[in-house]
């Protein structure tokens, strides 16, 4: 889960792995993959941050082949 904030200032979290799409107009919409859509203070790059630093807490991208890295072998 990652801890954004509403419009209105009050906290909240969201489930990183069910983001399909994160956007600025100017205020930041985030589609999740059901449709649902939400609207964060959160510029897009703080998102992402959050988004990555969920995946890495979760060892998501510890997979050299989900990282793009080569094997040595």
């Amino acid at each position: 889960m990652i801890e954004l904030t509403r419009l209105n200032g009050h906290p909240f979290s969201l489930n990183a792995l069910y983001i399909e799409t994160v956007e600025s107009f100017p205020d930041t919409t985030i589609t999740l993959t059901n449709g649902r859509k939400y609207v964060t203070k959160d510029s897009a790059e703080e998102v992402q941050a959050k988004i990555l630093a969920f995946y890495q807490s979760v060892q998501l991208l510890s997979n050299p082949h989900l990282r793009g890295d080569l094997d040595e072998e």
